[in-house]
């Protein structure tokens, strides 16, 4: 009797080729498993530390200047030392942490909102519509990046009231970071656009007389979204770098909200008294946070590419 042949190992089509992906790529599952350690322990920083920073009346002076628990004269529970204002330095990161990803984050979507709602527009009807709104958008990418941040967080803060600034800090970042960038996503959505509204099924949608917005939501949108979703990755991490520039600055979060920047701008000021771990930590936070999503981003935009599969 004839053997036969043993069957060729089948995939397991329960896998979706995403999920395929992430798995044979150890850089990206390191990556995401060390984002969400520190956007969870970011978001637990109530339940983690043993200080809030943005209580004044818990900050001591005669706790000012504490070394890491590790050097000589650390003490515990400052783990990572204070800084000179007795202010718990690993609970300031974890506070710091999240006010930088939220920041981050609301800016990505709303430059992204902005930037699909516009880009559709100007691809599907083109003409005068495309032209305006891409001669804007020439002209802010003919601006640096952080000047116009800067400019938009300068004004905002002139037009308010001093208690009122301080208050909005985070919602002006956020707006001061998003309208630079939504040109990025328009352009990627408005090149999709015309060539998706070139096709069959747009031209039937039309016949039957569908409204412009539902072709443009229900029809164009899905098929113009993963460089979009690329894009949205890697800019978060840019976003991030952008708050805690203009932190840095001085033109970001004041120095009773303390995100990343903030807190490596003040311990800059005390690098070379000896102080190293007030700006070190920060920094090395600051550097993880970012690393880790242009890791992820990387990989999502190998693993959507079609060529490369």
């Amino acid at each position: 009797m004839a053997e036969t042949a043993a069957p060729p190992p089948r995939r397991r089509l329960r896998d979706s080729e995403l999920w395929w992906s992430f798995t044979a790529h150890p850089s990206a599952m390191i990556a995401s498993a060390l984002l969400a350690l520190l956007v969870l322990s970011s978001l637990a920083a109530p339940l983690l530390t043993p200080q809030n920073p943005y209580d004044l009346a818990a900050l001591d002076l005669m706790n000012a200047e504490i070394p890491p628990v590790w050097e000589e004269g650390g003490q515990w529970p400052w783990l990572l030392g204070t800084d000179t204002q007795g202010r718990d330095l690993f609970s300031a990161i974890l506070y710091g942490s999240r006010v930088s990803l939220m920041i981050g984050f609301a800016s990505v979507m709303l430059a992204l909102a902005v930037g699909l709602t516009l880009g559709l527009v100007a691809g599907y009807f083109g003409g005068w519509v495309d032209d305006a709104l891409m001669r804007f958008g020439d002209v802010l990418l003919s601006m640096p990046f952080i000047l116009i941040a800067i400019l938009i967080s300068a004004m905002a803060s002139a037009a308010l009231p001093p208690g009122a600034s301080d208050t909005l800090a985070a919602a002006i970042l956020v707006v001061a970071i998003a309208v630079p960038s939504w040109v990025q996503y328009a352009r990627t959505v408005r090149a999709s656009a015309m060539v998706e509204k070139r096709k069959d099924y747009v031209a039937a949608a039309k016949l039957i007389r569908v409204k412009p917005w539902r072709i443009m939501l229900h029809h164009i949108l899905p098929n113009t979204l993963t460089p979009i979703l690329v894009a949205a990755t890697l800019n978060f991490g840019l976003a991030i770098l952008a708050e805690a520039t203009l932190s840095f600055l001085g033109v970001g979060m004041p120095p009773d909200q303390p995100s990343l920047g903030t807190l490596i701008r003040v311990g800059n000021q005390f690098l070379f008294s000896g102080l190293w771990w007030v700006v070190v930590f920060p920094a090395a936070q600051l550097c993880l946070i970012v690393l880790s999503v242009n890791l992820i981003g990387d990989w999502l935009r190998d693993a959507l590419n079609p060529k490369l599969r």
